[in-house]
């Protein structure tokens, strides 16, 4: 150990837990369980192509299987780690054995709608995607972006409120991301011309928007209800032959607009940043202000445009809360899912597509507990519903290990001054 770098540390660490967790659940979940009722794993949602309708499989026999598959993993892990390579797809085995060992113990004598798992969970992570895709424009661009809860929040409001007033969907969705951008507006001025400290000003802006929407919902939304919070949601939209692919099929091709939308806007913002001359400029303003100044880059200008899109995009994350779950707007009703966003734009390395990977995790135990929770397991209720953020606090404090956010992120840039 003592001739191993920080970062092959921190990656050896990460396999001792794997072999940890691996050795707890071939324990807990296959040797004590006292259950050996058979669990079943349902694979059809609709009337998509059927490869496999559900599978039947006796609780102990699963969870010894895919914790022995877990072991596996962490063997890999260990053997990839000595030879000094990447270690992602041992983890990625070794968390499918982990999670289904949990499933078959967890579901014993019980009926787990796996498919339509999936498609919750893709759901209930399309607003930490938009989330966490705001932090990305906004803290490559160099600006700490903690005000997402009140973007989305805004988003929300703002089409829940346009979609009952219009009786339409479209207008909702297209007044959204511009309540986002306005809270942006407020965010970019004061951070980058004023210079006020980004986080403390995040948290004003939350507090704000907070503040003003639940003034609001009392005021007028709940005395007069049928004409300004009833208003329509979307109605998912089957891609033709592609939603019919059994399993990949009900959950990526039988969405909302919104969802679609999702996959654009994750496309254009990976490719641009990484692919085009806006993403080069963008990253070099997030890194080194003074460099990117040097060379003719409106560093200011170019920060407060893209903290605006920044929230237009959070703003539009924000309408799935409304127009594109239930209809109607709820006090507080993102419930710190902005935070989560960041949590999982933490754990992405601030990358659009690890972001996108840790929010789908996020939304996955969210979704998890829920459906546990409904068929009944033997774990407590209230545990379940800790499960979304203790999956957050594990992912950011234990399993990312040390990150590094871009080098000038939340640093005001004051031209002339060398940073």
């Amino acid at each position: 150990m003592e001739n191993l770098s920080a970062a092959e540390r921190r990656r050896f660490r990460g396999v001792i837990v794997m072999f940890v967790l691996s050795l707890g659940s071939l324990l807990q979940f296959a040797f004590l369980a006292k259950s050996s009722e058979p669990v079943t794993f349902g694979f059809v949602l609709d009337q998509e192509w059927i490869a496999l309708h559900q599978w039947v499989i006796n609780a102990k026999h699963g969870s010894l299987i895919f914790s022995l598959i877990a072991l596996i993993g962490s063997g890999l892990a260990y053997w990839n780690f000595r030879r000094r390579t990447t270690i992602r797809l041992a983890s990625g085995i070794t968390g499918f054995g982990l999670l289904m060992s949990f499933l078959c113990w967890a579901a014993s004598g019980k009926f787990i709608p796996f498919t339509g798992l999936l498609q919750g969970a893709l759901l209930l992570s399309v607003p930490l995607i938009f989330g966490s895709m705001a932090g990305v424009l906004s803290e490559r661009s160099g600006v700490i972006n903690i005000a997402i809860e009140g973007q989305l929040l805004a988003g929300a409001f703002a089409s829940g409120v346009v979609a009952s007033l219009t009786h339409s969907t479209t207008f909702g969705l297209l007044v959204a991301p511009l309540a986002g951008a306005l809270i942006s507006l407020l965010l970019a001025t004061f951070a980058i011309k004023f210079s006020i400290d980004q986080v403390i000003l995040g948290f004003v802006l939350n507090v704000l928007v907070i503040g003003i929407t639940d003034f609001l919902y009392k005021r007028l939304l709940i005395p007069y209800q049928n004409t300004w919070n009833s208003g329509p949601i979307l109605s998912p939209i089957r891609i033709p032959i592609l939603w019919k692919i059994p399993i990949l099929g009900p959950i990526f091709f039988n969405q909302t607009i919104i969802v679609y939308l999702m996959y654009v806007v994750v496309a254009l913002i990976h490719l641009s940043l990484f692919k085009t001359r806006w993403g080069l400029r963008t990253r070099a303003i997030g890194e080194h202000p003074t460099a990117a100044d040097s060379v003719g880059i409106n560093v200011n200008a170019m920060r407060f445009r893209n903290v605006i899109i920044a929230g237009l995009v959070a703003g539009l994350g924000g309408a799935y809360f409304t127009v594109g779950a239930v209809g109607s707007f709820g006090k507080e009703m993102t419930a710190g899912k902005g935070f989560i966003a960041l949590a999982a734009l933490i754990f992405g390395r601030w990358s659009p597509l690890g972001a996108v990977a840790a929010a789908l995790l996020f939304g996955f135990a969210d979704n998890l507990q829920g459906v546990l929770s409904i068929t009944g397991t033997p774990i407590p209720s209230e545990f379940m519903l800790m499960a979304p953020y203790v999956a957050t606090i594990i992912a950011v404090t234990g399993f990312v290990g040390r990150v590094r956010a871009p080098a000038a992120d939340g640093v005001a840039y004051h031209r002339g001054e060398s940073k």
